[in-house]
């Protein structure tokens, strides 16, 4: 079966059971998505032509209002014939280039109780240009993939930070937190996802970030301090206690280097002792800030943080063409 792009003569082959979104990315198109679980529509598009069906049922990203107007989640929405689909497609050559290449690990550090922090060496010969934000797939047996965003900025690239959180019960995550990975070659193919920095010279950024959904803000707060780029950025971080806090330390010693840089810590399950903000890091954002028309928002966490803050951000005034997002699942 073919799926055919409306606004270009893309069009790619797709296999029975096989999500439209894997099958683009086999295809080496880096169609718009995020948490590739059916939760946050970024993935959404519209059906011009054929039918699909979804093996788990309609997706929680997709409202029943979407599927009536003809959208669809790539992400779990399966082929049942040849398709044409409506969707935004790449428009920079560096978005574009998606690479499968080894790597080596070529040290790992302990951020925290349950955060590792994981630098892969790509091969001298190749090339790997991304963009801040961006994540990398690592490769497992079958054909299944673990998705990891990039904590590094390109412009130091030798190797390639990543945050991985260890999941009980993770094929990999286990095994990685269990070993010595040092040396260890894995497979990886990117640069993905369309949650990018876009330069906008005097407009202030606000960052929201959740768990390990700091990785690609970092890579974007680096990217732009040193650059010398002119962006005034405040950064709130939430997690569950003080423990997690594992790039505490760094991300004070940047707001104390950069007078245009404020950082915000909030703890959903303080100490009594703490006095930082308390509570869910949305909802912090809310209580200090009373309008958003301003700012361009990058977000990036758990669906459920990711849609609280879509609705209760619009409310307040954020233009949605300036909120991007980053969702998906530990």
């Amino acid at each position: 079966m073919r799926v055919s792009l409306s606004k270009s003569d893309r069009s790619f082959s797709v296999v029975a059971e096989q999500p439209v979104l894997d099958a683009a990315l086999d295809a080496g198109l880096n169609l718009p998505h995020s948490c590739k679980g059916g939760n946050c529509g970024a993935c959404r598009a519209r059906l011009l032509q054929g039918a699909v069906r979804y093996p788990n049922g309609r997706p929680l990203g997709l409202s029943e209002a979407e599927v009536n107007e003809g959208y669809i989640l790539l992400c779990q929405a399966c082929a049942l014939s040849d398709l044409a689909i409506e969707t935004v497609e790449i428009s920079t050559p560096e978005t574009a280039v998606i690479k499968r290449l080894p790597s080596r690990i070529e040290r790992v550090e302990t951020l925290s109780h349950d955060v590792l922090g994981v630098f892969l060496r790509l091969p001298a010969a190749e090339s790997f240009h991304f963009q801040p934000g961006q994540y990398v797939d690592i490769m497992l047996s079958g054909g299944r993939r673990r998705s990891f965003s990039i904590a590094s900025p390109p412009h130091d690239s030798r190797l390639l930070e990543l945050h991985i959180r260890r999941v009980p019960g993770g094929e990999f995550t286990e095994r990685l937190f269990a070993e010595n990975a040092r040396s260890a070659l894995l497979s990886i193919e990117g640069p993905l996802g369309r949650f990018v920095y876009r330069h906008a010279p005097g407009v202030p950024m606000l960052l929201v970030g959740g768990g390990t959904g700091l990785a690609p803000l970092k890579s974007m707060l680096r990217h732009i301090v040193e650059n010398d780029l002119e962006r005034d950025m405040m950064l709130y971080w939430g997690v569950r206690g003080e423990r997690d806090l594992y790039a505490h330390d760094e991300l004070e010693a940047l707001a104390r280097r950069c007078p245009n840089f404020r950082y915000h810590p909030v703890l959903s399950e303080p100490a009594a002792n703490w006095q930082g903000h308390r509570g869910w890091v949305h909802e912090a954002v809310l209580r200090d800030n009373e309008r958003f028309d301003s700012a361009d928002i990058y977000a990036s966490g758990p669906p459920a943080m990711i849609a609280a803050l879509r609705h209760s951000f619009e409310l307040r005034g954020a233009d949605p063409a300036r909120l991007f997002f980053d969702s998906f699942d530990y």
